[in-house]
């Protein structure tokens, strides 16, 4: 399906401030978390080094996801700049921007084939993939499987994808990939006269990803209403912090220009009119979605409104 061009390219910064300070604050506290924490690898261990760095490299993708919206400044030259170190490793920025701004086409969300971070499948393709792959979906379909596999099927798709797409002439992905390139340049210097190995950093890179699908694991449902697809998780907790307050998600899927320190107040003034949108898509906290997902799929892989639609007009030809 087309996308409006409104929807491709970040939002118009016009009506923000000069500079967003809480932002560029956090973005400060990020990348000094990052350099002491390799500074100091040699006194906290590999092992407290690697769990450190996972927090800090995915407080760094919530940056990014927040300059990708148009924060902190009004220019998205000097917004992207601060987030040009590839601290994560494995997802080029400029791929990450434009994948994530085509899925907030909200019609599109959890579309397994328009929305490019849907975690659903075709139910006919799922009727004839095999079997070991349905149990490694199946497994990532529990939120400790997401945490545990979840990063490797996401670069898997992404790379097959962005091949696929560059084979067919789309040389926008190569530049993408270039920059990224550069962008590992000062990571890998710093990381190399640090005291822990590059594997641990790796690792840590890995970890972070791990930590980002808590959040994404149940941002978004199969739902007939749009709103009803995007989930509020009312936690002001750590976790809330090292992903911005993206776990208003309902919020930021209304008010996506709307910074991410704003998100809780804008929810908390409206909370029955944000609840009523969503279908009352709701969790209490973090802890609530590991008590009954941890071990436990939330739904099923194939996506249920294109199997119930199938259904649907197979009825009507009977």
């Amino acid at each position: 399906m087309a996308k409006p061009p409104s929807q491709i390219t970040p939002p118009s910064p016009s009506q923000r401030p000069l500079i967003e300070w809480p932002t560029l604050a956090m973005v400060v506290i990020c990348y000094a978390g990052l350099v002491g924490v390799l500074a100091w690898g040699g006194v906290i261990g590999v092992a407290g080094s690697v769990v450190l760095l996972a927090v800090f490299i995915a407080l760094h993708s919530s940056l990014q996801h927040e300059i990708l919206h148009g924060h902190p400044f009004r220019s998205a030259v000097l917004s992207e700049a601060l987030v040009f170190p590839a601290v994560g490793l494995f997802v080029p920025y400029q791929r990450f921007r434009d994948l994530h701004l085509l899925h907030h086409y909200d019609p599109n969300l959890t579309d397994p084939y328009d929305d490019p971070e849907s975690n659903y499948a075709d139910p006919a393709a799922w009727a004839v993939t095999s079997t070991p792959i349905k149990a490694l979906y199946r497994f990532n379909n529990l939120l400790l499987g997401r945490m545990l596999v979840g990063p490797t099927i996401s670069l898997w798709r992404l790379y097959k994808d962005d091949f696929g797409a560059f084979t067919k002439g789309e040389r926008s992905i190569l530049w993408a990939y270039g920059l990224h390139g550069l962008g590992m340049i000062p990571v890998l210097y710093v990381v190399q006269g640090a005291a822990i190995p590059l594997w641990a950093y790796a690792m840590a890179s890995y970890f972070g990803f791990s930590l980002l699908k808590i959040r994404t694991y149940l941002e978004h449902r199969a739902h007939e209403k749009v709103p009803g697809r995007s989930v509020i998780i009312e936690s002001r907790g750590p976790l809330s912090i090292l992903f911005l307050n993206n776990n208003f998600h309902s919020v930021h899927h209304a008010h996506p220009k709307l910074a991410w320190y704003k998100l809780p107040a804008c929810y908390a003034e409206r909370r029955s009119h944000f609840l009523d949108r969503n279908q009352s898509y709701y969790y209490a906290s973090y802890v609530d979605v590991f008590r009954q997902y941890f071990l436990r799929a939330k739904d099923s892989v194939p996506h249920p409104l294109m199997a119930e639609a199938k259904q649907e007009r197979e009825l009507e030809h009977q």
